[in-house]
């Protein structure tokens, strides 16, 4: 449905699309309260200003859930997902990022030009630094990609834990609190190691195994 919405819209404009998005992630909110029983809770301050999100992704809630906690996010997602018909060119005009990961420095020079775009429109910037969806409790390193972002940039970061995957990680979502726990800003211009440790940390605030 979102889909096809998300097609109707793309010939009203990028307002409309934005709107489409926006209501589907608010509705999508409402039905884990209203059918599944399940609360969000924000913890933590968002930033004033620009700024890279550094998301822990345990599950579809992040993604989904992104348009409701932040103002029209532009989250950097791998390029396969543009290929999928109808919702990859729906992708492009929202404003969100394709990651090509098998395509080193050509790739991250194309990101920072898309990111540094949708920074001069006023957006927050979204990735999900340790490259995929992973289990309750694990914690992998975090994607080199993160660190060229970080560095040509020169944004805060802003690490997010999220505890989603053992409610709704599952074909059978469970009732229950989803927490986002924001952490402290990380500021531009540190060494890389610090700046990764302090942002994985934060990522990780919530790890408890399923």
């Amino acid at each position: 449905m979102l889909v096809i919405a998300s097609v109707i819209a793309l010939f009203l404009g990028k307002a409309q699309l934005r709107a489409v998005v926006t209501s589907w992630s608010r509705w999508h909110r409402w039905c884990l309260k209203a059918i599944v029983g399940i609360d969000v809770v924000v913890e933590g301050k968002l930033a004033d200003g620009p700024a890279l999100y550094a998301i822990k992704h345990e599950s579809y809630f992040e993604a989904i859930d992104a348009p409701t906690l932040l103002d029209t996010p532009s989250v950097f997602a791998k390029r396969e997902l543009f290929m999928i018909p109808g919702w990859g060119r729906s992708a492009v005009v929202y404003g969100l990022i394709p990651v090509a990961r098998d395509e080193g420095a050509r790739t991250l020079r194309q990101m920072i030009v898309n990111a540094k775009e949708k920074l001069n429109e006023g957006r927050p910037l979204v990735i999900f630094p340790e490259g995929t969806r992973v289990a309750p409790g694990q914690s992998p390193p975090l994607q080199s990609g993160f660190a060229g972002l970080y560095k040509l940039l020169g944004l805060q970061v802003i690490p997010v834990a999220v505890n989603s995957g053992r409610l709704y990680h599952r074909l059978w979502k469970r009732s229950g609190t989803i927490t986002y726990k924001i952490g402290e800003p990380v500021p531009a211009s540190l060494p890389r190691a610090e700046a990764e440790a302090r942002v994985h940390a934060a990522m990780n605030a919530l790890n408890k195994a399923a």
